[in-house]
């Protein structure tokens, strides 16, 4: 990452955020962080005060926009989406035009300016998807891997992760929320689970690929699965209320009790890049004759996953800072 300028498209946020402080520690040469909130780009440059970062106001939709923003840029991180479930599913034109036609900008505007890696993140509500955010994902992830066979030197890689732990608008703060409004918590099944990562490992999970990845992967950090009874229980117990003050009120529009990471048709060229990633690609550069990744036989999500216990949730929660 030496000398190297990067752009965080979307920056303004958790992921964002993190993604900053990790980056700061790498010999970097500049910081371009672009995003459509005045009030956060207020905020970032009173926190970092860091002659290093650079803002740029402006929106996805914009083409010409990021055009501008993309030159000089060597690695673009495209965190931008609308990304929350029920707004998505009552305004799918919006996420439409946020999460796909957007992106096709960001490629557009990548390959114009000879950017030399573009990395998109995506979720696991792209696989199999049942809801406007998670198929608008899933399109932006087609779009991403496809750029790669255009006549270009930039090179395109999929970042698909789960929840960011404590992201601005996710469970635990909305949880909180709920905590001080009415002494109790909403939700919606019992049984519902997620896949979850600390934002602090996503940051680095994303600057690795970064400079490891060669273009047309899809990377998946391995991540656990809990409960999001597990989390209210915590919560509930981090604020010593009973912690038998949860109402059960239904699913939302949109919503699986269960995430999947990986497609049935996936499966065939999933490997395992490392202890903290897989890897969906085809045998690029010789690295499975190279013993570089390791194919993965006969997965299910118990072989990239484990279920965490609630004594397991409580620690994988406070080493995160919740």
């Amino acid at each position: 990452m030496k000398n190297k300028v990067v752009l965080i498209i979307g920056g303004t946020g958790s992921w964002g955020d993190g993604l900053i402080t990790e980056l700061l520690k790498e010999d970097i040469l500049k910081i371009k962080v672009f995003a459509r909130n005045e009030f956060q780009m207020v905020m970032l440059m009173r926190k970092y005060n860091n002659p290093k970062i650079e803002i740029i106001i402006g929106d996805i939709r914009d083409y010409n926009a990021l055009e501008i923003a993309c030159e000089n840029v060597d690695i673009v991180y495209h965190l931008a989406a609308l990304k929350h479930v029920p707004i998505c599913e009552q305004l799918p034109d919006e996420a439409i035009e946020t999460n796909i036609f957007g992106t096709q900008n960001v490629i557009d505007a990548s390959i114009a300016n000879d950017v030399d890696k573009v990395i998109f993140t995506s979720t696991d509500k792209a696989v199999n998807p049942n809801c406007t955010y998670g198929s608008t994902k899933m399109l932006g992830e087609k779009l991403i891997l496809s750029a790669n066979n255009r006549n270009s030197r930039t090179k395109f890689i999929v970042f698909r992760g789960g929840n960011l732990i404590g992201s601005t608008g996710s469970v635990i703060p909305l949880f909180e929320d709920q905590i001080l409004e009415k002494g109790s918590i909403s939700l919606t099944d019992e049984n519902m689970n997620r896949f979850f990562i600390s934002v602090h490992s996503a940051s680095q999970l994303l600057i690795k690929i970064s400079k490891r990845g060669i273009g047309g992967e899809i990377y998946i950090p391995n991540m656990p699965s809990i409960f999001i009874r597990d989390i209210a229980k915590y919560i509930l117990n981090k604020w010593n209320i009973n912690p038998d003050k949860i109402e059960l009120i239904g699913k939302r529009p949109g919503e699986k009790i269960s995430e999947v990471l990986v497609a049935e048709n996936e499966r065939k060229s999933l490997y395992r890049f490392d202890e903290s990633l897989f890897i969906i690609c085809n045998d690029q550069h010789g690295w499975l004759a190279n013993g570089v990744i390791q194919y993965v036989d006969e997965f299910d999500e118990n072989s990239a996953v484990n279920q965490l216990s609630y004594s397991q949730v409580v620690t994988f929660l406070k080493s995160a800072g919740v």
